[in-house]
């Protein structure tokens, strides 16, 4: 029998994936702009450092932020100065290491939506004299929504499945920074492999739904296209 506390790492799960989102969805929207249309020297490095988490191991990029959070990193440091201490094994931790660790899979979809717009619907509202920033969210937005969604998803989704950085950041500390992921390695830890397949499983269905959500909406767009 499942109690409220067995639930906690599930909702602690789904608030991280949530607040990580929509960060991402705020820093990732202009900056995934900027990557596509921007002409700047440091596109290509920006653009590889955004890439960077899909190719580096987890619990090295959960390392290095583990140290510039901590009390002689840069980050700790000004945290401390501020009063608030260090954010190591605390929740805002795990949702700084979510954001690093999810903001290609943001900002890949959306930068390849805004990609295929191509320079067209900008020159013509630029026509009707509308403002940059104007055209951008009546025009370049509602028009890149699939990537949007792509990587609203993508994003929720990744976030939920995280294991090696929260692991490192945020410890396995219960109530405070368990979340799903961590708990199915704490009940295979204990032996306890029913609760183990019963979140396990729960991921699983999960992340089936959401790719069968892409999927569906991928063959929505090639059917609109035709």
């Amino acid at each position: 029998m499942w109690s409220a506390v067995d639930w906690t790492p599930v909702w602690l799960s789904l608030k991280l994936a949530g607040v990580t989102t929509i960060i991402l969805l705020l820093i990732g929207l202009p900056l995934a702009w900027w990557l596509a249309k921007g002409k700047s020297a440091f596109c290509a490095p920006i653009g590889a450092m955004v890439t960077l988490p899909l190719v580096l191991p987890p619990s090295v990029l959960g390392f290095y932020i583990l140290v510039a959070l901590g009390p002689q990193g840069p980050i700790g440091q000004i945290t401390e100065a501020l009063g608030l201490g260090t954010l190591n094994f605390t929740f805002t931790g795990l949702v700084i290491g979510s954001v690093f660790y999810s903001l290609p899979f943001m900002v890949q979809p959306v930068m390849t939506a805004f990609e295929a717009i191509g320079p067209r619907p900008m020159e013509v509202a630029s026509t009707l004299q509308c403002r940059p920033i104007d055209a951008f969210f009546s025009v370049i937005l509602p028009l890149a929504k699939p990537g949007i969604i792509t990587g609203t998803l993508m994003t929720f989704a990744h976030t939920i499945g995280e294991f090696g950085v929260v692991l490192m950041i945020g410890g396995n500390i219960p109530g405070a920074t368990q979340v799903i992921s961590t708990e199915i390695y704490t009940h295979v830890e204990a032996m306890e492999y029913d609760k183990a397949h019963f979140l396990a499983l729960g991921m699983l269905i999960f992340s089936f739904l959401v790719l069968l959500a892409l999927n569906l909406l991928n063959r929505q767009k090639m059917d609109a296209q035709r």
